[in-house]
């Protein structure tokens, strides 16, 4: 079984794939510091929660935008399950090129992103994720990535406006009966929401506008994209397991390389 570790500024998403198959999905804050070992046993506690068991865990792959956790989090893969982590970055096969002016800057996540949008939806595709930071990346028909735009993330600008404003409480993010808001939070909820709104909605427009790319192919993903892709006509689809299945993806690609195949000897594995 495989078990994909997507490593962002917030949460890291796990998820067990059987084969094509998603088995299982869990998250772990990404900010609380932990050792090799305590990455392990948290990592094992999950997995035989959704009654899997980790020794059945024979490939891992990482996509990470967080450095600082990398050394005890592949440490732990190591000792835990046996097995040296696919991570992604420059020098693996995605199916991806990359044909931005510095290909080394673009975020592993993004990466993901482009490889699944593309290899599930076809291209010209442009894919959206609604994380920490919201960015649009385009995809061409070749599967060229050729640009993306990044701005603040829907949490991230809720959490700014509460930090930044000493009398704006914190508050829930969502919907808003009427953009004509009466009182504090449902003023607030309506200046992100709808914000967030007209923000996909334009953006969407102008990369169609300026690349020529009428056809493009809108996909979302994310965890609070799925409240803009239900109030947006703009997005065309919603995947909320879109980075998972561009690990599987890209792991696919990269297990027959010769590297792979020697470290797996090295471990004793088949």
């Amino acid at each position: 079984m495989l078990l994909a570790l997507d490593v962002g500024n917030t949460n890291i998403t796990a998820g067990v794939f059987h084969g094509e198959e998603l088995w299982a999905t869990f998250r772990m804050t990404t900010k609380l510091a932990r050792t090799a070992d305590e990455f392990g046993i948290d990592l094992s506690g999950m997995l035989e929660h959704n009654e899997i068991n980790p020794d059945d865990i024979t490939d891992v792959i990482i996509a990470s935008v967080v450095p600082d956790v990398m050394y005890s989090l592949r440490r732990s893969i190591e000792k835990y399950f046996h097995t040296e982590p696919i991570l992604v970055g420059a020098g693996i096969k995605t199916g991806i090129r990359v044909a931005t002016e510095n290909p080394r800057q673009i975020g592993a996540d993004r990466i993901v992103d482009a490889v699944a949008a593309y290899e599930l939806y076809g291209g010209p595709v442009l894919v959206i994720d609604y994380g920490t930071a919201t960015t649009y990346d385009l995809v061409d028909e070749s599967g060229s990535f050729l640009a993306g735009v990044t701005a603040p993330g829907i949490q991230t600008s809720a959490q700014a406006l509460s930090d930044m404003a000493a009398q704006l409480p914190k508050f829930e993010i969502v919907k808003p009966q009427s953009i004509l808001a009466k009182e504090t939070i449902s003023s607030m909820q309506a200046g992100i929401v709808y914000g967030q709104i007209g923000q996909t909605a334009y953006i969407v427009e102008k990369i169609k506008e300026e690349s020529g790319l009428e056809d493009l192919k809108v996909v979302a993903t994310g965890g609070l994209g799925v409240l803009l892709a239900e109030e947006t006509g703009c997005i065309d689809y919603y995947d909320a397991q879109l980075t998972l299945k561009g690990m599987r993806l890209i792991f696919e690609k990269q297990k027959n390389s010769a590297r792979f195949v020697i470290e797996k000897q090295k471990l004793g594995k088949k």
